[in-house]
């Protein structure tokens, strides 16, 4: 698992706070790490951009690299387009990502948005990166309505196109959740049929960095170099028993 694709079900969803938090679960278990942004948009040439955030979060060991960068908050072909800037290809994703692990234990490709955002002309995505690498993919979701719909159809996405789904993290855990996120965390395993691979507790990106890398290997699971317990928390966030109206 040198080398992991990070794609959110929408945007907004915490994908780089989960990708920095990966980093740092990986750094603090003695990895070596490095984040690819391959499309960066919405940002100017001198704003710090994903890749910096997952530096800044994660620690200055973690080594970053962007390989395009579109001024408007849009999807990559649509912001180049409109820049009259090149669009990035599947190969040129694939070939950084691999030149990365070649000095990198881990090497987190965080995509813009969902799966299936489209990065050039053409119609490619991240997914298609992800096949020429043959590399798995870890799912970021929202945990309110609308995620287990979401979440599926990626799931379902990346298994019609032969690829590996690593699990699914839920990018922003409510302090306080409701009804519907508690009875989504304990559906979504059963509707996507991936594992759960760890809740990042909201408003975690806002933490001071040092505090950030010495939490965050308890929201992750194992397989992501944690120590979170996916039953432990299902056990701890169950919906409470039905309880009808009164008449």
């Amino acid at each position: 698992m040198s080398v992991v694709m990070v794609s959110g079900t929408g945007t907004e969803i915490g994908k780089t706070v989960v990708t920095s938090a990966v980093a740092a679960a990986a750094v603090a278990a003695g990895r070596s790490v490095a984040v690819l942004k391959p499309a960066q948009t919405g940002v100017g040439p001198q704003e710090p951009g994903d890749a910096a955030e997952v530096v800044r979060l994660a620690g200055p060991s973690v080594t970053a690299m962007e390989l395009a960068r579109y001024p408007e908050p849009l999807a990559p072909d649509t912001a180049a387009r409109r820049a009259g800037l090149p669009t990035l290809a599947p190969a040129q994703i694939a070939e950084a990502a691999r030149r990365l692990s070649k000095d990198h234990d881990l090497v987190l490709v965080e995509g813009a948005g969902g799966l299936l955002v489209r990065f050039d002309e053409a119609g490619n995505t991240l997914a298609d990166a992800a096949r020429l690498l043959g590399a798995p993919t870890l799912l970021v979701t929202q945990a309110g309505l609308g995620t287990l719909s979401s979440t599926t159809l990626a799931a379902e996405g990346l298994r019609a196109r032969g690829l590996t789904a690593l699990g699914v993290v839920v990018g922003s855990w409510p302090q306080s959740p409701d009804l519907a996120a508690r009875c989504n965390l304990a559906d979504l395993p059963k509707s996507s049929e991936l594992p759960l691979l760890g809740a990042v507790p909201e408003g975690s990106g806002a933490l001071a960095p040092d505090l950030f890398r010495a939490e965050a290997p308890a929201w992750l699971a194992p397989p992501l170099s944690g120590t979170w317990s996916a039953e432990s928390f299902l056990t701890t966030w169950s919906p409470p028993a039905y309880a009808p109206a009164s008449a």
